[in-house]
């Protein structure tokens, strides 16, 4: 589906990872490793799977809805070892001009809830350390 996207629908058009974080946003980052999973999804079928919760805002009308401050960016519904899943929390790193990205309590508080309730949950700093963290949680 990922390669059907990248490849069929024309956004891969020169594009790779490492441009799609160059602008070092969080959101250019999170594109970079759909991008290199689009890219590696033969060797890696299992990240069809992976997906982004939309939970960038907490207001008031958001929460309304369902939306919780401090979910994690993305969820791997695949079980591995003694893992129920894999939820990311992705961060963009620090650039020139601009400061990496901040955790937020809410952001610790739920990292640590996923862990006590059997999944594995981490935060990280760029494209290329989630791209790392799940080929090494697909491993397990």
């Amino acid at each position: 589906m990922l390669k059907k996207i990248y490849r069929h629908g024309g956004m891969m058009t020169n594009l790779s990872p490492e441009r799609l974080a160059q602008n070092n946003s969080e959101r250019g980052h999170q594109a970079a490793l759909f991008c290199w999973i689009a890219l590696n999804i033969d060797k890696y079928p299992e990240l069809d799977r992976l997906f982004h919760i939309q939970n960038a805002s907490a207001n008031r009308s958001a929460r309304v809805v369902g939306v919780k401050a401090g979910v994690p960016d993305l969820f791997l519904p695949i079980k591995r070892a003694n893992y129920s899943g894999l939820f990311i929390e992705l961060k963009r790193p620090q650039s020139e001009g601009k400061k990496a990205g901040k955790v937020s309590k809410e952001q610790v508080e739920w990292i640590n809830h996923l862990q006590l309730e059997g999944f594995d949950a981490t935060i990280v700093t760029g494209w290329e350390a989630a791209r790392d963290v799940i080929i090494s949680y697909l491993k397990l």
